[in-house]
């Protein structure tokens, strides 16, 4: 079996978080919006008890946790979950970035087809959108900026604590989907000043098709978001549909590990990321990193090996390693990346360009032997 290197695009699950979900679905059964018997107030408390594992892990308070299918689902929750805001308010300009996620750009896309306007910011090659670039484009009738907190794609750290700041007591909304920087950037995500916030507990070894919404309270009022989906009132009506209580265990227990370990994880990632340096630097090849390396994860790397196609690099090297030359979402396209293309890189540059995304558990002999074996097939490519 090929080592797994597509972290970016979903993490193992962790094998504490799975031993959690198993016994919840073997042995607690019940709705957690059961209000009538011991089974649902059973529910209800491994899912508060969740709530308060996430809330810890980002230094929110617990009732400022909604629990979603993911960070697809929270960021169309964010974004238009302000239509009747922005209608009775006449706010109706929205300022993002050309490399979100396409949950983000395709949301707010939807947005401008429905009369709303939209400034769409362009990173430099550095793969960082600019802060005065984002303020420059602030108007009276801005709604929201919604800005990543890490590219998924190239691991670059854009500069969000700024932004925040900056918009800071403007009564403009701020989100930011910080589905590749939960779990790993914790200190920053606990300092940032945001009004909304969005990840998925897969990118952090917890189970899929669980995630959350982040509303901070303003003068004890929330964000005014409402509900995109109709049904009943749970997660007090910001997201309609039986609570999954095993996947908001799932999301819980990844998020309280996540607490603990993230200042050893750190190391483990930057002994990886050391470790393709090198490899790199004495395989021979001309190569280069998208995206300053200075703020960029220790878990992702997106390089570019000059004249080697990425695609049939990944074919011929599967059975050494899965990675992936862009997001999960665009990989049946053959087009070059959005992301890089946005960046200024060129063309022929995105399409030699692979992205190699890993974890705190990849274990390092296997990982150096896989990415050895990765740049050999490269230099047959050339």
């Amino acid at each position: 079996m090929s080592l797994y290197l597509d972290y970016n695009a979903s993490a193992p699950i962790d094998e504490r978080v799975l031993d959690m979900m198993v016994d919840v679905y073997r042995n607690h059964t019940g709705n957690a919006d059961s209000r009538t018997h011991g089974h649902g107030a059973d529910a209800r408390s491994i899912v508060e008890n969740a709530r308060r594992q996430v809330a810890e892990l980002l230094a929110v308070s617990p009732t400022e946790v909604f629990f979603t299918s993911g960070a697809t689902e929270s960021n169309n929750i964010a974004i238009r979950g302000l239509e009747q805001y922005a209608e009775q308010s006449g706010k109706k300009h929205i300022i993002t970035t050309a490399i979100e996620h396409k949950a983000v750009l395709e949301t707010v896309k939807a947005m401008g087809n429905h009369g709303y306007d939209v400034d769409i910011v362009y990173p430099g090659k550095d793969g960082r959108v600019s802060v005065v670039d984002i303020m420059n484009r602030v108007r009276s009738n801005t709604l929201l900026v919604s800005v990543m907190h890490v590219n998924n794609e190239t691991g670059i750290i854009q500069p969000v604590n700024e932004i925040g700041k900056a918009l800071k007591n403007k009564g403009i909304l701020f989100h930011v989907d910080a589905t590749q920087s939960c779990g790993k950037l914790v200190n920053e995500i606990r300092e940032l000043d945001y009004d909304m916030l969005t990840f998925s507990a897969h990118k952090l070894r917890g189970p899929q098709g669980i995630g959350c919404l982040i509303l901070r309270r303003n003068n004890y009022s929330l964000p005014p978001v409402k509900a995109i989906m109709y049904g009943g009132q749970q997660e007090n009506g910001i997201r309609p549909g039986t609570i999954p209580v095993a996947l908001v265990a799932g999301c819980g227990k990844a998020c309280e590990i996540a607490g603990k370990e993230y200042k050893d994880n750190d190391i483990k990632l930057s002994e990886l990321k050391k470790c393709l340096g090198v490899l790199l630097e004495q395989s021979g090849l001309i190569y280069h990193f998208n995206g300053d390396q200075n703020f960029c994860v220790q878990s992702t790397a997106n390089i570019c090996v000059e004249g080697v196609s990425s695609e049939a690099l990944m074919i011929i090297t599967k059975q050494y390693c899965s990675v992936s030359n862009g997001s999960a979402c665009t990989s049946k396209s053959y087009d070059p990346s959005y992301v890089l293309t946005a960046m200024g890189i060129t063309e022929e540059q995105a399409e030699c360009s692979l992205r190699i995304s890993w974890g705190p558990d990849t274990d390092q002999i296997q990982f150096v032997d896989s990415i050895r074996k990765l740049l050999e097939a490269a230099k047959n490519l050339v």
